[in-house]
């Protein structure tokens, strides 16, 4: 067993405002968890508590059903890879996977049993005489992983590992740590700011804001149910555009959108916010007219920016639009999130 548990957990520097507020989370045996977020939400300082090396200021923590709260890092049996990797520049990478082997004294045939078993998993073989300054990025976060695999840990924690990485690169890294999860089948905890390796990497997500938990769920219903106006821009790309209510409608450019009945049983404003996301502007038959303000090419799709009421919009488009054009949006009110401008909470979140 490997499971994690956080309970009431709290985080705060000489007394002041709390980095990490109350924070409860359960993450499961062999689980791959991401937690994810903007930089100072809090997200890499769990990870330095989980792992001993900050202090709580408050609750528990939990790993394998016993608390943990007074164990020294070095015995709760977690391998921690690091953002900046942290290989001795002095030693080859054989050694640098061996080094905490030795540190525990290991027996040498041990050591090298493991070392090479490690190296076979990250496809390192043939660079184990290499020192790190002869690697790629890529090979030095392997070594990294291999300093960690080595240990048979019961918990990875990686603080944002591939961020250093070039984006060809950081693909491929993405698919070799979920083949490493997959293989060692042991629980994994992965911190990152970008929403596209979360939602790839994770088997859920904790999504998290100025030290508060935010959702958690699956990466499919992060996605398609965000549980507020937070998680729903965060995670994906969302319109918002806000939208005074007259007689159970809003208006958007002149266009009169009727709110389904659910939408205005539970909303209590003369006001709401509207959500959809750029892939569903032209899903639907509600048109909405606009003009074309900005044109980008990604690839092989093209993003056009429009105006909706005074909220500016992206729409993912397949025709050839320029600066100054008329365009026509279609959309569903299927395709529509509503927030409410108050608690910012989705109102058809269940």
């Amino acid at each position: 067993m490997s499971n994690v548990v956080l309970k009431n957990l709290i985080k705060s520097y000489n007394g002041k405002s709390n980095i990490i507020n109350g924070i409860n989370l359960e993450i499961k045996d062999k689980e791959f968890i991401v937690l994810v977020g903007s930089s100072g939400c809090g997200k890499s300082t769990i990870l330095r508590l989980i792992s001993g090396l900050e202090d709580i200021t408050s609750g528990e923590i939990l790993i394998d059903d016993k608390i943990v709260n007074d164990v020294h890092p070095k015995n709760r049996d977690i391998a921690f890879v690091f953002q900046s990797y942290a290989l001795y520049p002095h030693m080859s990478v054989y050694d640098n996977i061996a080094f905490g082997l030795k540190m525990r004294k290991f027996d040498k045939t041990e050591i090298d049993k493991k070392v090479k078993e490690a190296a076979k998993i990250l496809n390192l073989d043939d660079l184990l005489d290499r020192r790190p300054k002869q690697l790629s990025g890529g090979q030095r976060q392997r070594v990294a992983l291999g300093r960690a695999i080595v240990r048979n840990p019961k918990v990875f924690l990686m603080d944002e590992p591939l961020s250093n990485l070039d984006a060809n690169l950081r693909v491929h890294m993405r698919a070799e740590i979920k083949r490493l999860h997959r293989n060692l089948k042991t629980t994994f905890i992965y911190v990152t700011h970008d929403q596209t390796e979360a939602l790839t990497m994770g088997d859920r997500i904790v999504v998290l804001d100025k030290g508060i938990i935010q959702q958690v769920a699956t990466p499919n219903e992060i996605y398609n149910c965000p549980k507020n106006k937070f998680v729903a821009g965060f995670i994906g790309q969302m319109n918002f555009i806000d939208s005074k209510i007259t007689d159970g409608c809003v208006n958007v450019n002149g266009i009169n959108v009727k709110l389904p009945d659910n939408v205005m049983q539970k909303n209590a404003n003369d006001s709401i916010i509207i959500g959809i996301r750029p892939e569903k502007m032209l899903d639907g038959d509600i048109e909405i007219r606009s003009k074309v303000d900005i044109v980008e090419l990604v690839g092989g799709e093209k993003i056009v920016y429009c105006d909706l009421n005074g909220s500016k919009c992206s729409a993912r488009v397949p025709l050839d639009y320029k600066y100054g054009e008329d365009i026509v949006l279609r959309m569903s009110l299927s395709n529509m999130y509503f927030f409410d401008v108050e608690t910012q909470n989705n109102l058809l979140y269940v």
